[in-house]
């Protein structure tokens, strides 16, 4: 795994929360990160999807039109509703 370029920053956080994550033994840093990545990875999700939405919109069309082609080979119980 390569080198992580870290960068300091000031945050305003409740001053309340934050002395009972220190007591606890939080650490605080290692959450804001955690948190911070998982905000950033669901707004490219979120973005990512709105981008792409004319083509999946063009997929399910095409899908109600013409079935699935692959719905001879789709087991399970949803393989069914593939067919026409």
């Amino acid at each position: 795994m390569g080198t992580v370029t870290r960068r300091s920053t000031s945050l305003r956080l409740n001053a309340e929360t934050l002395d009972q994550a220190k007591e606890l033994g939080i650490n605080v840093t290692a959450v804001a990160e955690d948190a911070l990545e998982k905000a950033v990875s669901a707004m490219k999700r979120k973005i990512w999807l709105e981008e792409n939405a004319d083509a999946f919109a063009a997929q399910r069309e095409w899908h109600e039109q013409n079935g699935h082609p692959l719905a001879d080979i789709i087991a399970g119980p949803a393989g069914a509703a593939w067919k026409n």
